[in-house]
């Protein structure tokens, strides 16, 4: 089952190789910037209480993908901004084939860097990690599945999922990633969560590692 299941998984990796590649060929030819990978932006607005996996799954909603930095510029400029927008709120980036689930198959072996910001502030904070992943500019980048941006009553959670939650030298090394390149002050503390622990307290935030 194992050796099928990772034979999945390469067969998959070369075919979205492939892709990529096309992708980037049509993008030159047309004069356009082409990004690492393509992206998409998703939206998620519910009514407060506990999270089910079926009424979670309901509402998330695509907004719009892109794969060149023409197209990043002309979506993000037609966002709205977080601070314009109702708790509780998720903003979501991900790329192209990776859903923003617990259980998708490149998230359920990973996790995810939280860091807990005033909302005076999480939306520059946010924007920098946007472009940061956008641009391919962190470390470990092919470790990385997406971010999101949870607009909450008293605080804005801006967190960061990765593939792989039990190599340790990647989730560290992403931690000191985003720390460097967010220029995160001193004070704030970045708490780490696997996604498995999240489906058993069916809970994205409480009953976290903290890691300084």
């Amino acid at each position: 089952m194992e050796v099928t299941a990772e034979k999945r998984e390469l067969e998959f990796a070369a075919h979205k190789e492939s892709e990529d590649r096309e992708r980037v060929a049509v993008d030159l030819k047309a004069g356009l910037h082409p990004l690492k990978h393509k992206f998409v932006f998703w939206y998620t607005r519910r009514t407060p209480g506990v999270r089910t996996q079926s009424s979670y799954e309901d509402n998330i909603k695509k907004i719009v993908d892109f794969s060149t930095v023409e197209g990043f510029w002309v979506c993000y400029c037609h966002l709205a901004r977080p601070s314009t927008l109702p708790s509780p709120t998720d903003l979501h980036l991900f790329k192209e084939g990776i859903r923003p689930l617990w259980e998708d198959a490149a998230n359920c072996n990973g996790g995810k860097w939280i860091i807990r910001f005033k909302k005076a502030v999480s939306g520059r904070f946010w924007e920098d990690l946007v472009l940061a992943l956008v641009g391919d500019q962190l470390d470990y980048g092919d470790n990385i599945c997406g971010a999101v941006l949870s607009i909450r009553f008293n605080e804005d959670i801006l967190s960061v999922w990765n593939r792989n939650a039990s190599d340790q030298q990647a989730v560290m090394a992403l931690r000191d990633a985003i720390k460097r390149h967010l220029k995160l002050p001193n004070g704030y503390v970045m708490e780490y969560k696997a996604h498995d622990a999240s489906l058993r307290d069916n809970s994205s935030y409480r009953n976290t590692w903290i890691r300084g």
